[in-house]
């Protein structure tokens, strides 16, 4: 029996839009799976998500001068990502790249100098600079030979003491006396800044080249003589990841927050410059 042709055509029609659905559903599905079985589109999203890296018990190895605010950079740091909990390693930076260099468990390096790091090429990742410190005269309390410039250190009845020279506070303060003409012969020469300082604490030393922020930590038992911009050297403290480290996204999480703006107001709290 044949169909007259206005219904013919009303099912031919239907017939054609069924037929259209499932390809327009294939369509919908033919995006590219993921190797772990989700869709392409799903695991870029998870990668750029910037979710925060999973807690990790870190260690970072840091120059000395950083000992006081790195203990509150660290608490800081812990409060606002729990579960991870970081241990400071602190000494000359020429000590912590010799660590470095034996394999020391380590997740990340601080430096008090650019030239320690780079002596490390191949062992990190790229550095960072996160801070700047200078350098000041810390004499005893009173300052009892009024020395008020580089050039009196040459005089041979004070007692001077200075960070020895493969130590970037001693490298520094090396290249400023150096500058002036300077020559100093020194009492002893210590193996880190805080050293040198300890040494003018107790009296052992009369006078000693240290960075500006630990001589303002103990004020109370040093004087600080500024040394002008002019005679002065800049210290600058460049961040890595070792590529050693076994929790490599937490030590990234980290040092990249030590650009962060709350990280850099509790260096320049510290007396840091910024960077």
């Amino acid at each position: 029996m044949s169909l007259p042709v206005n219904r013919r055509s009303t099912l031919v029609a239907a017939l054609a839009a069924a037929l259209l659905v499932p390809g327009l559903a294939a369509c919908g599905s033919s995006e590219p799976k993921a190797a772990d079985g989700g869709s392409g589109a799903s695991a870029t999203a998870t990668a750029s998500s910037g979710a925060a890296p999973k807690a990790a018990n870190l260690t970072v190895l840091a120059a000395s001068s950083l000992t006081d605010v790195f203990k509150t950079a660290g608490a800081a740091y812990e409060t606002a990502h729990p579960g991870t909990k970081i241990t400071f390693s602190f000494a000359g930076s020429q000590e912590l790249a010799a660590q470095v260099k034996q394999g020391s468990p380590a997740d990340a390096l601080v430096t008090a100098d650019t030239k320690t790091m780079d002596g490390l090429e191949g062992e990190t990742g790229e550095p960072s600079i996160i801070a700047k410190n200078r350098l000041v005269i810390a004499t005893g309390k009173g300052n009892p030979f009024k020395i008020a410039a580089l050039k009196d250190l040459a005089d041979t009845k004070i007692k001077v003491v200075l960070a020895a020279p493969e130590v970037p506070v001693g490298r520094y303060g090396k290249q400023i006396l150096d500058a002036q003409k300077v020559e100093v012969k020194p009492v002893s020469q210590e193996p880190n800044v805080r050293a040198v300082l300890s040494k003018v604490e107790l009296g052992e030393a009369d006078a000693g080249l240290v960075y500006k922020t630990d001589s303002a930590k103990s004020a109370d038992k040093v004087e600080t003589v500024e040394i002008p911009d002019e005679q002065n050297a800049v210290a600058s403290y460049p961040a890595a990841t070792l590529k050693q480290s076994k929790n490599a996204e937490a030590a990234a999480a980290f040092v990249a927050w030590l650009s962060s703006p709350e990280a850099q107001k509790i260096l320049q709290d510290a007396g840091f410059q910024k960077a």
